[in-house]
């Protein structure tokens, strides 16, 4: 009885030196969360900070409040960059790639993740092992490749890259994704006399659309950034994406930073955009394929 008593009264206070424990450790990994943060800000709080100055003012150092602010870079970097026709590529190049991923990867993923058939799980695997090569080792190989069939220099030459260069981590999410739809749904639809286009188009798709927001953003953000293959394979200026253009800027004899951080800051402004517009789709998009 003593013993019981005894316990009874020691339970609330060891839950409470549990609790208190508990808070110099969450009030420590939020200083270091808040830490990384800033350092991982601050170099775009002064890409920021440096396209609303004069090129001396930048050189100069200085803080990060411009001392007086000028609009006058951007015009500039608008004129110098030849920004329409660059943020026309780029656009142009990252909507198609978008679109083809999702158009291919997710009748892909149906049929692994839903559909049974011969040799399912060893083409699958042969897919998801592709995370494990890096791009750069077929690099001159896709050159060839492009030179071969003619489209070397143009905008399909790099499309078609970055469409299969996602198959892996599309197919590993979308699949997942679709693993996790009752069963019973595509059954009902079968005994309502629907094939499996239709099966797939008025319920999976639908029910995976935090998925595919999370691929298209996935895929949409390096598309927009990538610099690599597009040096290599795009000689045209006039074919030229924002990236390309920017390295244009960096070559010049003298550059002006300034402008190099405002051509910068409008080829980031688009990505962040889209991801505060898209950041409840990508996480639940993450958390059910995890999930599933």
């Amino acid at each position: 009885m003593t013993a019981e008593v005894t316990a009874d009264v020691l339970a609330p206070r060891r839950a409470g030196t549990r609790h208190a424990g508990g808070l110099p450790g969450r009030a420590g990994a939020y200083v270091l969360l808040a830490l990384y943060a800033l350092v991982s800000l601050y170099p775009f709080a002064w890409m920021l900070s440096g396209a609303f100055k004069d090129n001396r003012e930048v050189l100069a150092g200085g803080g990060l409040i411009p001392a007086r602010p000028t609009l006058d870079t951007f015009a500039k970097t608008w004129g110098e960059l030849d920004f329409p026709r660059y943020f026309l590529n780029s656009l142009i190049v990252t909507g198609s790639t978008v679109l083809g991923v999702l158009v291919v990867y997710s009748l892909a993923a149906y049929a692994f993740g839903v559909l049974n058939f011969p040799g399912r799980r060893a083409i699958y695997a042969g897919f998801i092992s592709l995370l494990f090569v890096p791009g750069i080792t077929v690099l001159l190989p896709v050159v060839i490749l492009q030179q071969e069939l003619g489209i070397l220099g143009t905008h399909l030459g790099i499309v078609l890259p970055f469409v299969n260069g996602t198959a892996p981590l599309s197919i590993l999410l979308l699949t997942n994704s679709f693993r996790a739809v009752p069963a019973e749904l595509r059954e009902s639809a079968r005994c309502d006399g629907a094939g499996e286009l239709r099966t797939f188009w008025s319920i999976y798709l639908p029910v995976s659309r935090p998925a595919l927001v999370t691929i298209a953003l996935l895929t949409a953000v390096p598309t927009w950034n990538e610099y690599v293959l597009s040096r290599v394979s795009l000689s045209d200026q006039n074919a030229f994406t924002l990236p390309l253009g920017l390295q244009s800027l960096t070559a010049m004899t003298a550059p002006e930073y300034n402008v190099i951080m405002a051509a910068s800051l409008i080829i980031v402004l688009p990505v962040v955009v889209l991801f505060i517009f898209v950041q409840r789709y990508f996480v639940n998009g993450l958390i059910g394929a995890v999930k599933g």
